[in-house]
């Protein structure tokens, strides 16, 4: 998943399952730990440069917020969780009465995007389609997916583990770069 920059734990399984000539998939280990190895994995091969790139990331990502502040946006995934490289977008969640808010806004700020759809599994069984926006910052890829103001305020479901992902707000991710900020001072 480092080597070739993929972050869907599905595809990586099936290429390595390809890969290994291995068909069960009962075989292949979990999503969470998958996430373990990749830890583990970075914490080995790439502690030198590791701590200092989740930082610039974590940066990146405090900065975007500021930015969209009036979304009340939230930091998900690898960035939040510290699994993260050098390929990894930021992802927030932003929350606002329409897409279209989001749009203009992007557009008022002259930052080219591209426009999509998220697809999140709320529950076991329901899945629902949110708009998402993605642009890059510097060398970072932000990927904003939108949720409404009046809609479910649960996170969704994380593709690691199937519980509710967990989500940092500005003042929590400020918190965390300040806790690193000392540990490194």
């Amino acid at each position: 998943m480092i080597e070739s920059g993929i972050r869907d734990f599905a595809m990586a399984k099936r290429k390595a399952a390809q890969h290994h000539g291995v068909e069960q998939s009962r075989k292949l280990p979990g999503n969470e730990e998958i996430e373990q190895e990749l830890i583990e994995y970075q914490r080995l091969f790439h502690s030198n440069t590791q701590e200092e790139r989740l930082r610039q990331l974590r940066q990146t990502a405090l900065k975007a917020m500021t930015m969209l502040e009036e979304f009340k946006p939230a930091l998900v995934g690898p960035i939040l969780n510290g699994s993260a490289d050098e390929n990894t977008p930021v992802y927030l969640h932003l929350f606002a009465e329409t897409a279209e808010q989001v749009l203009i806004f992007l557009l008022q700020q002259h930052i080219p995007f591209e426009q999509g759809e998220r697809t999140v599994h709320m529950a076991k069984n329901v899945t629902l389609h949110y708009p998402k926006f993605s642009f890059v910052a510097g060398d970072t890829a932000i990927e904003l997916t939108v949720f409404p103001l009046d809609g479910p305020r649960q996170p969704p479901l994380s593709p690691v583990d199937g519980k509710p992902m967990k989500r940092a707000k500005r003042r929590q991710l400020e918190a965390i770069l300040g806790k690193g900020d000392e540990g490194a001072g």
